[in-house]
């Protein structure tokens, strides 16, 4: 069955385009791509963009790209999704041509939120450098990274037609946590490659579309030395540094300058071996954190509010 193989790319609206590139490149070692007044990209590896930041007053996620290997798997995906029921539109050459890709489809996950389908996610002219690094980000056959995504109440079985049946995501784990009183995390990890997920999708209250980005950093002192230059530079910590059960990824969250999360991290799990993985490894965990993760007080406040709303 034809299915993605990777997270490209994400598109923002973000109202202050240069302190995100301070953000992007001098706190988390980014690499900026283009710049405009309107517009940013930001690279982790050689691809031309990791993140593209489009200048608005929204301060959110506007769309999620991901990569198909073909186009004659692309029109497979773009099938079955019709057939289960969503729309999938031609994004056009005008958009590809901005996208940077060959081929661009574009369709809306039962949440709500956009998604692109593309083949030919081009690279830069020139290979990622950053001075802050002393190696690369984990991305490759791995894609971008991670989305932590809220679900908006929408039933997980409406959202996984469409990432499951439609995309072709596979099972990794689950989390269920009585994270505040009266309030649980339901959250499930989705993977399309080795990375331990991909996509996660949890019935949270947050005020984004989008939880948290996960940036991998393949070397342990780069975790030390972002953690360092964002306690330096004044920058908000979501969680503190601690380790989850399932990816057991070593990380910590920092506010964005747009408000929602990046999850930087180091050491996650690589699923070599699906059909063991999904004979031996999918299981429900009950907490979210094994150790630290500790919440800023206003990831604690909404989610005190939170459960106050929902009795």
């Amino acid at each position: 069955m034809a299915a993605i193989k990777e997270l490209a790319y994400a598109i923002y609206e973000a109202s202050d385009l240069a302190e995100w590139e301070h953000f992007g490149v001098d706190m988390l070692g980014m690499q900026t791509g283009e710049r405009t007044d309107k517009s940013l990209t930001l690279r982790t590896d050689n691809k031309a963009y990791r993140w593209g930041l489009q200048k608005g007053p929204e301060d959110d996620l506007v769309a999620t790209g991901y990569e198909v290997a073909s186009n004659s798997e692309l029109d497979e995906i773009a099938a079955r999704l019709r057939s289960l029921g969503f729309e999938v539109d031609e994004g056009g050459d005008d958009l590809a041509a901005a996208r940077r890709v060959d081929r661009i489809l574009v369709t809306t996950d039962p949440i709500g939120y956009r998604i692109e389908l593309v083949t030919g996610f081009a690279d830069a002219p020139s290979p990622f450098h950053s001075d802050l690094m002393t190696g690369p980000f984990l991305t490759g056959a791995a894609g971008a990274g991670h989305q932590f995504i809220p679900s908006r109440g929408v039933p997980r079985a409406d959202y996984m037609k469409f990432f499951g049946d439609g995309l072709g995501f596979r099972l990794s784990d689950y989390i269920v946590e009585e994270i505040a009183p009266g309030f649980v995390a339901d959250a499930i990890f989705l993977h399309c490659n080795p990375r331990h997920h991909t996509l996660a999708l949890g019935d949270l209250p947050y005020p984004k579309k989008q939880h948290h980005f996960m940036l991998q950093v393949t070397e342990l002192f780069d975790l030390g030395f972002a953690w360092d230059r964002c306690l330096k530079g004044g920058q908000t910590f979501t969680m503190t540094l601690g380790g989850h059960p399932n990816d057991h990824m070593l990380s910590f969250y920092v506010d964005t300058p747009s408000g929602w999360t990046v999850e930087y991290g180091w050491g996650g799990v690589l699923i070599e071996d699906e059909d063991e993985w999904q004979k031996t490894k999918v299981t429900t965990y009950d907490k979210l954190d094994v150790w630290g993760h500790h919440p800023h007080k206003n990831e604690l406040a909404w989610l005190r509010e939170s459960a106050v709303k929902l009795g």
